[in-house]
């Protein structure tokens, strides 16, 4: 399943779940995405990406935005909307 990394600016899904994708995320780092709100089924935008296309990520979760590192973003798996997947 594809990550919130993996979307491309503009792109849109759903959160399916929050895991430890990469070796840097621990615990803290996982329950703090669940808590500002990266629930199954919530729908999920990045809007852009920093500098050069990289950090910070600037990304929508319901109607709330975050700036995320690319660690972060690994750590939530997505579903594609389909005009996303079309991209």
């Amino acid at each position: 399943m594809p990550s919130l990394n993996d979307l491309p600016a503009g792109g849109r899904a759903t959160v399916k779940a929050v895991h430890a994708a990469v070796p840097e995320a621990d615990a803290a780092l996982l329950r703090r995405l669940v808590e500002i709100g990266f629930l199954a089924g919530e729908p999920v935008r990045l809007l852009r990406r920093g500098p050069g296309g990289r950090e910070p990520l600037a990304v929508q979760v319901g109607d709330t935005m975050f700036a995320l590192r690319i660690v972060e973003a690994r750590c939530i798996e997505v579903a594609l909307h389909e005009e996303t997947a079309r991209v």
